[in-house]
């Protein structure tokens, strides 16, 4: 069962001149962009660049630094930072035009990154993170056409096109994924006619509005989709296309996590189908999505989120750090919340269940 790090090993010393581009640096890539680069990579208005090798190398003298703490989503970061730095393949690439932003107040969690390679350029976003902000967003994609994440996406994509010629790759793992889809499909049309793949990792999908665009209709043929066997992220609203199954070493949400997805030399090993469960909450989530309009979605969604604000759980680490004091807080909050709101909540809760009921034979088939 070998992974991202096995395939930095054996193709690690090879270039992209000699070995072509494949899905499975597509999501070393996606996964770089979760790396916080913060005063390391030059930003959109800077015209020079880093190499990853100096840019891995400046984050590793800062983890040997006393107090340091790599701002990370993986436990696996440190690992790939140190596998890239010593990697002819990726060491050589250029970061630039990077860009992080964070608003609570705006529910806004974004972060870019612009890389050159010998082969061509590659845009990716970062996916969500583990703030609670960063979720709430990625729920807010239930009853909102189009999120903050989603117009910087275009806006950045929009930018940096217009600093560096010829083809474009673009790509992002989950949020990150969503944006990569988003942008390329809503961006100018002189700029999407550049983009030649558009990779979407494990990526939640859009409102109606966005797949019948003309933008995604054009951009539709082009765009590659992955999923790991027990998706659940990525099964998550509409998509629009059709997706290529992987197999990852973990199980349930934990397959999520790309450093899990299954490599071969040159590709991501695929499976036949999703799993039963994945089938399941797959068709649960989707019937009580479509027994709510856009209103009553925004309401449930607000009040659990006013819930954990009031619990002041900042992050999604933090509440499973200390799930046994955080968990007392919610519940706490959840007591001071009025009548009606509660009332809601029980009952959207209820509903839930329910559809999960109609949907248990998807299951027991398995």
């Amino acid at each position: 069962m070998a992974n991202m790090f096995d395939y930095l090993s054996w193709r690690g010393d090879i270039d992209f001149s000699a070995s072509p581009f494949n899905p499975v640096d597509n999501i070393i890539f996606s996964q770089l962009a979760y790396l916080t680069l913060d005063g390391i990579v030059p930003g959109p208005e800077q015209k020079n660049g880093i190499s990853i090798e100096l840019a891995v190398r400046v984050l590793n003298e800062k983890l040997k630094q006393p107090g340091f703490k790599l701002t990370s989503t993986f436990k696996e970061d440190p690992d790939l930072i140190r596998a890239l730095g010593a990697s002819k393949r990726f060491g050589s690439c250029q970061l630039f035009g990077y860009v992080n932003y964070f608003d609570v107040l705006c529910e806004i969690q974004f972060s870019a990154l612009s890389i050159y390679t010998d082969i061509g350029f590659f845009i990716v976003f970062r996916g969500t993170d583990s703030s609670l902000v960063g979720w709430k967003e990625d729920f807010n994609m239930c009853f909102k056409e189009v999120i903050p994440s989603q117009l910087e996406a275009v806006k950045y994509l929009e930018k940096m096109a217009s600093t560096i010629n010829g083809p474009l790759r673009i790509s992002g793992h989950s949020k990150g994924g969503n944006l990569a889809i988003y942008a390329a499909s809503q961006c100018r049309k002189n700029i999407q006619k550049r983009i030649t793949h558009v990779y979407c990792n494990d990526a939640p999908g859009f409102h109606e509005k966005v797949i019948s665009s003309d933008g995604f209709k054009k951009i539709k043929d082009r765009i590659h989709t992955f999923v790991p066997q027990a998706s659940i992220i990525g099964m998550f609203l509409e998509h629009g296309n059709d997706y290529n199954i992987v197999q990852s070493s973990e199980s349930g949400l934990m397959q999520h996590c790309l450093y899990s997805w299954e490599v071969t030399h040159n590709d991501l090993v695929r499976a036949d189908k999703t799993t039963a469960s994945s089938s399941f909450i797959n068709k649960t989530i989707r019937e009580w999505i479509n027994k709510h309009d856009n209103v009553q979605r925004e309401q449930f969604i607000e009040a659990l989120y006013h819930i954990f604000n009031a619990a002041d759980v900042k992050s999604v680490a933090e509440f499973e750090n200390s799930w046994l004091s955080s968990t007392g807080r919610v519940l706490k909050s959840l007591s001071n919340v009025d009548e009606i709101q509660k009332k809601y909540i029980k009952k959207t809760v209820i509903e839930l269940f329910r559809a999960a009921g109609k949907n248990i034979e998807t299951l027991m088939k398995q």
